[in-house]
């Protein structure tokens, strides 16, 4: 673990910069434009979560430096830990699992779609990796890793079904209510809740990863 705060602030401070930029370009701010529909799908939200955890994270390490008693550099751990696997989830879902439907109609190697779901993701995890704690972790937050997640679901799903739209099918020209096909309720019915299982199971699977290294390292003395 590094306990440097200077690398930390400045690791925290690029990737700060790194994903605020990177989620701006997607809503079109650079371009002078603001495509606001963008802020309903989970990619923008959980960039916005991986933005304000490197901004306490940023001021977090700002405050600790020329402080002789701080000697750590691990804030908010389980915050982190948290947020490292919901941005996974963006990352693993979009490469997965629509990138093979969205290959040759989508600009998948721009620098804001790689901001969105690869950058800011891996950013989030290496920041975890690099400056958190051992022992620092509870159980629950293996099972707190699908809180995010699951409120997303719930809300986008309320939303479609009260009626909104992300534009129209180009095969059937009916409106699409939901931002993604694996719920998608309209078109693949009851195989969402397979796909939506599916999910849920191996982020729990990879929450507890987590919590098993986190549990076996050993602490280091102060």
């Amino acid at each position: 673990m590094i306990k440097s705060r200077k690398i930390a602030l400045i690791y925290r401070s690029a990737a700060l910069i790194i994903a605020a930029a990177g989620l701006l370009d997607l809503l079109g701010v650079f371009g002078g434009a603001f495509y606001y529909n963008i802020l309903y799908f989970y990619t923008a939200q959980s960039n916005i979560m991986a933005i304000i955890m490197f901004i306490l994270l940023t001021f977090r390490t700002i405050g600790g430096i020329g402080k002789e008693t701080d000697n750590s550099v691990c804030y908010f751990p389980r915050f982190v830990m948290v947020c490292s696997i919901n941005t996974l989830l963006t990352l693993i879902v979009f490469w997965v699992l629509l990138v093979p439907q969205l290959a040759g109609v989508f600009p998948l190697w721009t620098f804001s779609n790689l901001a969105v779901h690869a950058i800011t993701p891996l950013l989030c995890l290496f920041d975890y990796i690099l400056f958190s704690e051992p022992r620092r972790l509870k159980y629950k937050d293996a099972y707190n890793v699908l809180i995010f997640p699951l409120c997303y679901l719930a809300a986008a799903s309320v939303a479609g079904l009260m009626g909104l739209e992300y534009g129209l099918s180009s095969t059937d020209g009916a409106p699409i209510r939901f931002p993604y096909f694996f719920f998608d309720y309209d078109r693949i019915g009851a195989l969402s809740i397979a796909y939506i299982a599916g999910l849920v199971v191996f982020f729990l699977i990879i929450g507890h990863v987590f919590y098993y290294v986190d549990s076996k390292l050993r602490k280091p003395s102060s």
